[in-house]
C-alpha cells in the first residue's frame, strides 16, 4: 500500500480550537472522557445540543482521513466503533449518527449524536436544525449537570470496556 504523506490542516496548531480544548485544563476536567494517544473522546462543549453528544477527535492535528499515517488509518473504525457504542449505552438511544465537516475547525473530529426515534429533533437532517438552534439560543441547550453527570458515567465504562483508549488524567 502506498504510503500517503501527511497533510496539515489549514489551520495551524496554535489557531486550532480542538488543539486548544485538547490541552485547556477546565475543557480536559469538564468533558474530555478518554484517550489512547491517536483519538481522544470528549462531550460537546456547551452549549451542548444534547446529553450524550459526543466527540471523537484525532489527538494530531489533521485535517481528515486523507492525512492519517497508518496507525491512525488501522485504528480508526476500532475507535468509532467503540465510541458509538459507549454513547448508546450512555443514552439508550436507537442509532448513532456520525458526521464529519472539518469547517468550523479543521481538525478531524466526528461527532457521534444520538438517535432517538421517538425525538424528531434527532431524526436525520433535523438534528442540523437543533445544532443551530441550540448555537443561537433559540433553543435551549442540554443541561449543563446532565451533561456533567453523563461524562463521569462515560470515564467510567470507558475504562471499563476492556481494549479501550485509557482515560486521561
Amino acid at each position: 500500500m502506498t504510503q500517503v504523506p501527511s497533510q496539515p490542516s489549514a489551520a495551524p496548531p496554535g489557531d486550532c480550537g480542538v488543539c486548544r480544548l485538547h490541552v485547556d485544563p477546565t475543557a480536559r476536567h469538564r468533558w474530555q472522557i478518554g484517550s489512547d494517544g491517536l483519538w481522544l473522546l470528549r462531550h460537546h462543549p456547551d452549549p451542548a445540543p444534547l446529553a450524550g453528544w459526543l466527540i471523537l477527535d484525532a489527538v494530531r492535528h489533521l485535517g481528515g482521513p486523507i492525512a492519517f499515517r497508518p496507525d491512525e488509518a488501522a485504528a480508526w473504525g476500532g475507535a468509532v466503533q467503540r465510541a458509538s457504542w459507549l454513547v448508546q449505552a450512555l443514552t439508550g438511544c436507537e442509532r448513532v449518527y456520525a458526521i464529519a465537516f472539518g469547517e468550523g475547525a479543521r481538525h478531524l473530529h466526528l461527532h457521534l449524536i444520538p438517535r432517538r426515534e421517538r425525538d424528531a429533533a434527532t431524526e436525520a437532517w433535523a438534528v442540523a436544525d437543533l445544532y443551530r438552534a441550540v448555537a443561537s439560543g433559540t433553543r435551549p441547550a442540554a443541561d449543563p449537570v446532565a451533561v456533567a453527570e453523563l461524562v463521569a458515567r462515560a470515564r467510567g465504562l470507558w475504562g471499563a470496556a476492556g481494549g479501550g483508549p485509557t482515560l486521561a488524567p
